[in-house]
């Protein structure tokens, strides 16, 4: 497992268009999931120690961004063929386990992941109303193992998106498992 940290915030920068099918059998858009203050888009995947370490924090924090009017969405872009754990069916049962309260989306091309420049899982995009990058850092401190009483980066500045439009000027990178690209033949 090679760890890998993505580029910290290119302030301003549009989120890319999707149009993905979620684990609900629904498609998704930027715009059709962006809440009234925001948007977080996530890359993450079912196989990842990272992700597997957080997951109940990103439902938590999701879960609160919502109350003020951030949404969030999933993308999972990995090689599903050769990481079966990230296979399309695996993605709706680890969504019902953990009652993701985001739509939980498959990139099987990886375009989405490539357009957006997603180095890792997890991998973290923060967005203010007009679909401008604000924020693209970690989730917290703890890194794999949930540390009390860290500060919450991510949530903070979701929340500082949703009352000002604007994301903190200093950003932590994330730190997570490389996407796992399909081999080009």
């Amino acid at each position: 497992m090679v760890s890998l940290q993505p580029p910290v915030c290119d302030f301003g920068w549009k989120a890319h268009e999707f149009n993905l099918r979620g684990v609900d059998g629904k498609r998704y858009t930027p715009k059709n999931t962006c809440g009234k203050n925001g948007l977080l888009v996530m890359f993450i995947c079912n196989h990842c120690p990272y992700v597997k370490s957080i997951r109940d924090r990103i439902v938590r924090d999701t879960r609160e961004l919502l109350k003020h009017g951030i949404n969030s969405i999933a993308i999972m872009s990995n090689d599903s063929a050769e990481y079966v754990e990230d296979s399309f069916e695996n993605m709706q049962k680890v969504a019902q386990q953990y009652a993701y309260p985001f739509p939980y989306v498959w990139d099987e091309t990886q375009q989405i992941a490539k357009d957006y420049g997603a180095v890792c899982t997890p991998d973290f995009f923060g967005f203010n109303a007009q679909l401008e990058l604000q924020y693209r850092g970690r989730l917290d401190a703890s890194r794999k193992e949930a540390m009390p009483d860290v500060p919450r980066d991510l949530f903070n500045a979701m929340v500082q998106v949703a009352q000002t439009g604007k994301g903190p000027l200093e950003q932590i990178a994330s730190m997570g498992c490389s996407i796992k690209w399909k081999s080009e033949t």
